[in-house]
């Protein structure tokens, strides 16, 4: 149970309705996906009921999440690798149960998956290994080095670096969301990272 109550519909008030509005309506509930964002009752599922409470900011973070989800350049499967390096780097299990469904459906290998969930390097294709050595690099030092920057432009250009920077940064604050509210992954899921 996370720490924040859910919230539904008839609780909202015109500011976090209009969230709530944005947040069901949109694009993430038009894909597929293993895990629906709202429950039977209304209430928004994952860190989308954290959002609510905190409207003013919850609006602009989850426009964040729908355009480098649904707008940005980068191929799937690697926008899928960078949010489960995240989900790992932090521990969040509802982040990890949400995207590794989604990261094998847009390509990216069961053996990629399990080593980033093991936090091992995976032998994978060369997108694949730079963007894993770009993100490795910038969460676990803060800094890419000039080589790995040159060859991850070289793969994903200039406006992909920038959206790939940014999807680590984004995901960081839904893992913190997450984890700070302890987040309950869906029920009959395992907790990929444990309690």
């Amino acid at each position: 149970m996370s720490r924040l109550p859910p919230l539904t519909p008839d609780r909202l008030n015109p500011e976090q309705k209009r969230v709530y509005d944005n947040i069901s309506g949109d694009v993430r509930r038009q894909k597929a996906r293993k895990h629906p964002i709202i429950n039977d009752d209304g209430t928004l599922i994952g860190p989308f009921n954290a959002l609510l409470y905190a409207p003013g900011i919850g609006d602009a973070v989850q426009k964040l999440g729908a355009a480098l989800r649904f707008e940005s350049s980068l191929p799937g499967h690697l926008r899928e690798l960078a949010i489960l390096m995240v989900a790992q780097r932090w521990r969040a299990n509802y982040e990890w149960v949400a995207h590794a469904p989604i990261a094998a459906r847009e390509g990216l290998e069961d053996a990629v998956i399990e080593a980033v969930k093991a936090g091992r390097t995976p032998d994978a294709q060369a997108d694949v290994q730079g963007v894993h050595r770009f993100v490795s690099e910038l969460l676990e030092t803060r800094r890419v080095s000039d080589e790995t920057y040159t060859q991850t432009r070289a793969l994903i250009g200039e406006q992909g670096l920038v959206e790939l920077v940014s999807l680590v940064g984004y995901y960081a604050i839904i893992s913190g969301l997450l984890n700070g509210f302890e987040v309950a992954v869906p029920e009959g899921e395992p907790l990929p990272f444990g309690a």
